[in-house]
């Protein structure tokens, strides 16, 4: 059986669109600016500062991903050290969710629920297909 390496990672740039589109929700769901409003100025702008390049990073790794796919998963060892990166990158953001952050007091809804089920489900999968891509295993060829 042959794995279509290019179209799992296109799925995945995808996916990192709709984490930004998580991410611009994520802002009012926990009430972040009255959140903030208690620090200092500078500590407040330098968690927006954060949170924009960290928004401006998964748009580019959505960007690479997708633009370039097919060179991602021809296994070069340029390709090879991206998606190492990705998946660490991704590993870690999934070990966050799962011990750091409490999300409890904010999935009031089922719909909140929901997308929050939907959200640990791309975080398994970028990795997963970050890593595949990394190792390159033969029974994806």
């Amino acid at each position: 059986m042959r794995i279509d390496l290019p179209l799992l990672l296109r799925v995945a740039g995808v996916m990192h669109l709709g984490l930004i589109a998580a991410g611009m929700m994520m802002p009012g769901v926990v009430q972040m600016r009255v959140h903030l409003s208690t620090l200092p100025p500078f500590i407040r702008r330098l968690f927006w500062v954060y949170y924009s390049f960290l928004g401006l990073c998964i748009i580019s790794f959505s960007t690479v991903t997708i633009v370039f796919a097919d060179v991602l998963a021809a296994g070069g060892t340029l390709a090879r050290a991206v998606c190492v990166f990705f998946a660490m990158f991704w590993t870690l953001r999934l070990v966050a969710a799962a011990w750091i952050f409490d999300m409890k007091p904010y999935l009031t809804s089922s719909a909140r629920r929901f997308g929050y089920s939907i959200l640990n489900v791309v975080f398994v999968y970028l990795p997963v297909v970050y890593g595949l891509a990394a190792i390159q295993p033969r029974w994806l060829n």
